[in-house]
């Protein structure tokens, strides 16, 4: 049987799904003789251009036909399905991420910052805001939809092709290389159970022909999504109240005392007699009569979290510009503009008033010396605010009232410019870019308090302020004033590469390139001034400052050494003005004993220099662990516990939960990768592509905070304030001997090694019916079989579990995702219908000493059982599945209509009792999010969705 590469490829791409794994098949071989006139293509992977498409890596193709049929509107969800996409990717549903308002891949589950993503093959500038205050990654969010070609997933390690930061895989994102005419797309559509309304439009322009050795096209986009709120869905993956299952009931409003919520927050504000009992009715004076204190002990208080998002509301506008010309010798120089615009909302809580005391805040910021705000030893009210009926000042119970829920806005701006110049010269094909990118990122947010202005107003004794509302604007600007920030991002670079085929092989010619590059990143992401001077609580703390200039250079040879045999070399050297520098090899082969088999094979090596954000100036803080002060709590009980009623212990201090500052080490090493794939290309009868690729990553000396090591104690890197008043075991008081700890520090630290292993199996198969109609059967399947984390010399397998909890939004790693495309066309009419699958995992991560299904339960989303066993049912997060229709249907050459169904037989969202990134906050517990994961079961979270649109050329 002779192998077509033509019918192959139409075979495949017809589908237009994305479930369809169209890896370039490696089973064509190579032509003996190149006839004159031959066109040579890109192919990611390599720099070198070929006359086929196949490589000896793996590279998943998405079509811009295959995005479309699917009912995709923007690049951010075509990512976030692919099967290899795993444990650390982020969406914009995550809403207390520290990138707040962007998307990133995790190929391999080896985190955003693992995985390269380019456009035209080159680079662009990172999110300003880095993952987990760590991680740079391309925000794919903010990439238009319209003017993209296709998308080349290349599924290996690639540092030795493109860079550094190519460990786990790149994304290639193609854009259109010309156009002509006018195109115009416009769709909306929404959820069937309320919010996400969705509306995108696109406008293309085209200009010139090939006939005019010149052409260039304008693309502008908009896209506008709907938030969707919880309140706007049900289910047990939106429950707080889990007395019915034995456990506690963690709804705002709810008295939990097993859950430490003895005094919740109500709608109501009240007062407590400060010191007195707190289960005496006698010691409440509540503010209005929406409750009181019988009811709230009955669980008649409770109120909904309106405001906990589910899908924050997005907005993008998008231009693009492409102008390329042609001129003598073959020559031709190409300019690409662009401004992508894209804003997100979040909302992630409602603002209490501090109870009883404030602590101080945390303050860190650039060429700020870390410390403690002045702490109010009692936050109180005075004796004769209006409604207190004790006599003394009294404890606060209240939401601040005239304040919104926290609200953070993200507006960020890129812009993007690339010149890029190729031709032929003394028997070279050159090709040379250089570009400018650019991204900012205005942060506003809203509803936070300055717990000092707040306190003044409480205690005013002319117009105290009212915590039943009604206060003046002028007071409520001091209060929760509008805090903002702009972050940016700029990277620039210029990058040549030349090409030659050096001599004749037995199966073609043997090409040789070489580039070399250069590339300068600056991250400027300052705290607001408000966190900088300790006004401002409760916004994540984390800044960055720093820069880094990049050299390489690169050498790469394609040898077809027989017709049944291709190998590939390639190595490049990276430094770095801020680390060094390093060689990185790869190899690769791809042999094709007959015609109907293929196999492939690559090895390479990596390394990831330190981030400015590891390196540099840098900041965050994170709450951790609670700890004892052996100074100011130094006596015991003979059971070891600590003894506060001992004179010379300060109670406050036996056992309180420090601030942790998160710093950046300047003697960090690289990290280094080691990869493999070895893979099966089949094709036994015509129109039948199957793919088998089996890879192997290992990362060593991985970057991570030294709290995560056994071996850190915090004493050992506590910094403490000055000796203060204190209150001693025995109620007396006095001066401390030494300052409290203010906080204690956490460098980056080499210290981590992750090895991970896996399968892509992918197939397809297009039938020719009878009635000349076609259909076509795809399939894409990633297994996980192992994910290994080792430290300090002990190995976690979290292959199937929770873990790392610690990265990215925790999103979890199950071993399993899938999709099934089904396609039938015929005429005018296309129908493809898509299922997606999503693994089951358990509870636990190993790596956090987290082993046990209560442990598991418990852990990110409070204390839903107390002293209770849960129940088994919520070990693990179920495996998920959910279908999707597009109809469309071809009126004449111009128009076309599609109709699309996402979801369509509403399938339920399994519960994941450990994952933080659900919505949703209670104020007076641990309750972190209700109990769902947003990255791999968005769908059902949703709920179905439908959505109409229409193409027109003209």
């Amino acid at each position: 049987m002779k192998f077509q590469r033509k019918k192959i490829a139409i075979a495949m791409f017809a589908g237009g799904a994305l479930s369809v794994l169209t890896m370039t098949p490696a089973i064509a071989q190579a032509p003996t003789a190149q006839p004159s006139g031959t066109i040579r293509v890109d192919v990611t992977g390599t720099n070198i251009r070929r006359v086929d498409a196949e490589t000896e890596s793996p590279v998943q193709v998405i079509t811009q036909e295959a995005m479309v049929r699917e009912g995709y509107t923007s690049l951010a969800e075509v990512l976030k399905d692919i099967t290899a996409n795993g444990q650390g990717l982020l969406t914009q549903g995550f809403s207390r991420a520290f990138a707040g308002g962007a998307s990133g891949v995790a190929l391999r589950g080896l985190t955003v910052g693992a995985t390269l993503v380019l456009i035209d093959g080159l680079r662009m500038s990172p999110y300003p805001l880095a993952d987990d205050a760590q991680r740079n990654f391309v925000d794919v969010s903010n990439i238009p939809f319209a003017a993209i070609e296709r998308v080349e997933v290349l599924l290996d390690g690639a540092s030795a092709i493109y860079g550094t930061d190519a460990i786990g895989g790149v994304v290639n994102i193609i854009l259109k290389k010309s156009f002509t005419g006018t195109g115009l797309v416009l769709d909306g559509g929404s959820t069937t159970k309320g919010g996400g309304t969705t509306w995108h439009a696109s406008i293309m322009q085209g200009f010139g022909t090939p006939a005019d050795n010149y052409n260039g096209y304008i693309a502008l986009e908009y896209r506008k999504q709907d938030e969707i709120k919880l309140s706007q869905r049900s289910g047990d993956w939106t429950n707080f109240n889990w007395t019915g299952q034995g456990g506690n009931d963690l709804r705002p409003g709810a008295y939990a005392p097993n859950a430490g919520v003895s005094q919740p927050y109500e709608l109501t504000p009240y007062l407590q007699n400060r010191g007195q009992s707190v289960n005496n009715a006698a010691n409440y004076a509540f503010l209005d009569s929406r409750c009181n204190f019988t009811a709230m002990r009955n669980q008649e208080c409770v109120f909904q979290d309106t405001w906990a998002q589910i899908i924050p509301e997005t907005q993008n506008v998008n231009v693009l510009g492409r102008f390329s010309a042609k001129f003598g010798a073959g020559w031709e120089m190409v300019l690409t503009g662009s401004y992508f615009d894209s804003q997100a909302q979040q909302i992630t809580r409602q603002t209490n008033v501090p109870a009883g005391s404030f602590v101080g805040n945390t303050v860190i910021g650039l060429n700020v010396t870390p410390h403690i705000s002045a702490p109010i030893p009692a936050y109180t009210v005075p004796a004769n605010y209006p409604g207190n009926p004790f006599g003394v000042p009294a404890n606060i119970r209240a939401i601040v009232p005239d304040v919104a829920p926290r609200t953070t806005d993200f507006d960020t701006a890129a812009t993007r410019l690339v010149a890029t110049l190729t031709g032929s010269a003394f028997g070279w094909d050159l090709n040379a870019s250089a570009g400018y990118t650019y991204v900012s990122t205005d942060v506003a947010y809203n509803g936070y308090i300055n717990p000092y202005a707040l306190y003044a107003a409480l205690n005013n004794p002319v117009t105290p302020f009212l915590l039943t509302g009604g206060n003046s604007a002028q007071v409520m600007g001091l209060v929760a004033p509008e805090v903002k920030k702009k972050v940016t991002n700029e990277l620039d670079f210029i990058q040549a590469v030349a090409t030659r085929d050096l001599m004749r092989l037995d199966g073609g010619p043997l090409g040789f390139a070489v580039g070399a590059g250069w590339v300068y990143n600056s991250n400027y992401a300052p705290n607001p001034d408000q966190v900088s001077d300790g006004t401002v609580a409760g916004i994540n703390a984390a800044y960055t400052a720093g820069n880094q200039t990049n050299y390489n250079v690169y050498f790469e040879l394609n040898a077809p050494v027989l017709k049944t045999l291709e190998l590939n070399a390639a190595v490049r050297y990276d430094w770095y003005n801020t680390y060094g520098g390093q060689w990185d090899p790869k190899f690769g082969f791809k042999w094709v004993p007959i015609q109907q088999v293929g196999v492939r094979g690559t090895w390479g090596q990596g390394f990831r220099a330190p981030t400015p954000a590891e390196f540099s100036t840098s900041g965050a803080l994170f709450g951790f662990n609670a700890i004892r002060d052996p100074i100011l709590c130094p006596v015991s009980n003979p059971n070891g516990t600590p003894n506060t009623t001992s004179p010379q212990n300060v109670p406050a201090f036996c056992t309180f939960s420090p601030t942790y500052l998160q710093v950046a080490n300047s003697n960090l090493k690289a990290e280094t990768s080691t990869n493999w794939t070895i893979g099966l290309i089949l094709e036994p009868v015509p129109k039948w592509l199957t793919t088998v690729d089996y890879y192997s990553i290992e990362l060593k000396d991985q970057i991570i905070i030294a709290a995560s090591l056994s071996t850190y104690n915090p004493l050992d890197f506590a910094v403490r304030g000055t000796p203060q008043q204190v209150t001693f075991g025995d109620g007396t008081t006095g001066l401390s001997s030494v300052g409290p700890i203010q906080y204690a520090t956490s460098p980056f630290v080499n210290a981590q090694t992750t090895k991970t292993t896996g399968l892509d199996l992918g197939s397809s198969y297009t039938f020719t019916l009878p009635d000349t109609s076609t259909f076509m059967v795809g399939v894409q399947w990633s297994h996980l079989f192992t994910y290994d984390l080792t430290l300090e010399g002990r190995t976690f397998k979290l292959a199937g579990t929770h873990g790392p909890q610690v990265i990215s939004g925790n999103t979890g790693n199950p071993k399993d995702r899938a999709q099934l495309t089904l396609q039938w066309a015929k005429g005018p009419w296309t129908i493809t219908g898509i299922g997606n699958y999503v693994g089951s995992y358990d509870m636990t991560d190993p790596s956090q000493g987290v082993t046990t299904c209560e442990d598991g339960e418990n852990l990110s989303n409070g204390q839903r059982w107390t002293d209770v066993t849960p129940p088994t049912q919520y070990c693990k997060s179920g495996s998920f599945w959910y279908a999707s229709l597009n109809v469309q249907y071809r009126v004449n050459k111009q128009l076309m209509i599609q109709v699309s169904g996402t979801n369509i037989f509403n399938q339920k969202p399994p519960v994941d009792m450990s994952s933080y990134a659900g919505t949703g906050l209670n104020l007076t517990s641990n309750q972190t999010g209700a109990p769902y994961n947003p990255s791999l079961h968005g769908p059902g979270v949703i709920g179905p969705t439908y959505t109409v649109g229409l193409t027109y050329n003209f």
